[in-house]
């Protein structure tokens, strides 16, 4: 069963199964940040409607409809 990204826990890890994304763009710009199937990603904090994640040593901050979009 697969859930998303949105809906973890902030400190955990989980590893990316799918990118599903309703608008063209999103799927690109995650690709770009190195986030796509069998990669782990970390939820370091929330902030209203976003959220910092790790991707690769890297941290960046995305917003809930990016979060959304992956699914874990």
């Amino acid at each position: 069963m697969s859930m998303r990204l949105s809906e973890g826990r902030v400190n955990s890890t989980y590893m990316v199964s799918k990118i599903d994304a309703e608008e063209g763009g999103m799927e690109e710009f995650l690709f770009t940040l190195g986030c796509y199937p069998g990669e782990p990603v970390t939820i370091i904090s929330r902030l209203k409607n976003n959220m910092i994640i790790t991707v690769k040593d890297a941290r960046y901050s995305i917003d809930s409809a990016l979060a959304h979009a992956i699914c874990v």
